[in-house]
């Protein structure tokens, strides 16, 4: 009975979602940081883990823009990577406080550009410790399947230069305290 209910969620979301019934691929990037998860989901929780990155990664990103929203559910994101002939649109689809964790949907650019049918970010901030945490990034994606031959992947090192930005940021400034 539970894997049936299971299922029926899962292919509920799906339909939200807009994906077509087979399973997503998924990219993993974890790092372990020395502050509390508090802390951390405070970065992540609306716009300020993009500004952070864009600021200190600027041979990456030439811009961040906000199409739409302030940072919270429905609010829709443009990253434009140097030397700005690509970009990357998404939407924030989910931001739980409680669990600490913010899933965003690819409406544009990035895997979707090279064949993917679906991009899925999901970053779940997980506390150890309440002087440490994990930062899980993960992108979900699934290929059409004209290009599953060229097997488009979506980058996930932007997720954890991220993640390591702030690292650095939130233990360098919990160090000056």
């Amino acid at each position: 009975m539970l894997k049936q209910v299971s299922l029926i969620c899962f292919l509920i979301f799906s339909c939200y979602m807009g994906i077509e019934f087979k399973e997503l691929k998924h990219l993993t990037n974890e790092l372990e940081v020395n502050v509390a998860a508090s802390r951390v989901w405070e970065l992540y929780r609306h716009l300020g883990i993009s500004m952070l990155t864009a600021r200190e990664l600027k041979t990456v990103i030439q811009s961040v823009q906000v199409l739409k929203g302030d940072g919270g559910v429905g609010t829709i994101l443009k990253l434009t990577f140097v030397p700005g002939n690509s970009s990357y649109t998404e939407r924030f689809i989910k931001i739980d406080d409680e669990k600490k964790v913010k899933v965003a949907k690819g409406l544009e650019g990035g895997c979707l550009a090279i064949g993917c049918s679906v991009q899925i970010v999901r970053l779940d901030i997980i506390e150890k410790t309440s002087d440490s945490c994990i930062i899980r990034s993960d992108i979900g994606y699934a290929v059409k399947e004209e290009f599953e031959a060229n097997d488009p992947k979506p980058n996930i090192q932007p997720l954890a230069a991220a993640a390591q930005i702030t690292k650095r940021f939130l233990e360098s400034s919990k160090n000056d305290a």
